[in-house]
């Protein structure tokens, strides 16, 4: 018998049923991260990463291979809130004897055609989303995603319109009420902005925990209504009609991260199918070397903001 044969017909080594002093020390998670899957979420490919793991207690090792293995159910339908209960089951069925608890975490970008606001083009923009499922003698599912936008800043405005205010009286002393409106208007336009305000772009992450029964993982009408709420989302084509547009819309919302957080969690605490909805605004700041940021929370049972 050759040695090829001799190791095909032998039993394999199964270093994970050993056992040692430490065995029976529980742990509270263990199994495999960054896994790449490509899923279908509300109809659109995503290149995911998947998280997955269970609590571990009596044996040596877990099999890695049959948390790998029920993931495929997910490549291959709409993901929906129903697969991936299924999907964790499962996981958590190829360790019953020594785990009863179980996580999965999904990750990645959703690509969006958006519409310009103005000139009727459409480009795409790409959403941070993740999803989290836990079991622990029920399930637990939570959709985040982060939303891009403009924040124009209240104070910086204030400040640049007294500038202005400031520049107009010294241009023009007393001479006020004899201007024509023609020198006026042309004034504005070559010194009518003495300075500018500071905007940047900022972030809304707002993570909502899904209700028992809830089947569709609801990425795209939470993207659109936080979009809605904010009014300044950041674009994607641009002509010069639109950048007027969306100057304008910035001007008409001017936002401190605590104005994002607050106008965010009203909506939602207002009119919200969803169990729990946590707000987090960070605001990456042209002015400051640091961010400015803010965090609010709302649950079912809770008082409207």
């Amino acid at each position: 018998m050759s040695l090829t044969t001799e190791i095909l017909t032998t039993p394999l080594a199964d270093a994970q049923l050993q056992s040692d002093t430490h065995s029976q020390i529980g742990l509270d998670w263990v199994g495999m991260t960054g896994i790449a899957l490509p899923i279908e979420l509300a109809g659109r490919p995503v290149n995911a990463n998947v998280d997955i793991g269970i609590n571990f207690q009596g044996q040596k090792g877990i099999h890695m291979s049959r948390l790998y293995q029920s993931l495929d159910a997910l490549t291959q339908s709409e993901l929906t809130c129903d697969l991936l209960k299924q999907t964790l089951k499962h996981a958590l069925s190829s360790h019953i004897q020594t785990s009863s608890k179980a996580h999965l975490r999904i990750y990645g970008d959703i690509l969006l055609s958006r519409r310009s606001l103005v000139s009727n083009q459409f480009g795409w923009k790409s959403y941070p989303i993740e999803i989290d499922v836990n079991f622990k003698n029920s399930f637990t599912i939570m959709l985040k995603v982060g939303v891009p936008y403009s924040s124009t800043c209240p104070s910086s405005t204030s400040l640049c319109a007294q500038v202005m205010q400031q520049q107009f009286a010294l241009d023009f002393d007393n001479q006020a009420p004899l201007l024509p409106q023609a020198q006026v208007l042309d004034w504005l336009v070559k010194q009518g902005l003495p300075a500018t305000p500071h905007s940047q772009r900022s972030w809304a992450w707002v993570t909502v925990t899904l209700n028992a029964e809830e089947k569709e993982l609801p990425v795209i009408e939470l993207i659109n209504r936080i979009e809605n709420i904010l009014l300044t989302p950041v674009q994607t084509v641009v002509k010069r009609s639109d950048e007027q547009a969306f100057a304008i819309t910035n001007g008409q919302n001017l936002m401190f991260c605590e104005d994002a957080a607050r106008r965010l969690i009203n909506a939602f605490s207002h009119q919200c199918q969803f169990d729990e909805v946590t707000v987090e605004i960070d605001h990456q700041e042209s002015l400051h070397a640091h961010n400015a940021a803010a965090r609010t929370n709302w649950k079912r049972g809770d008082h409207a903001a």
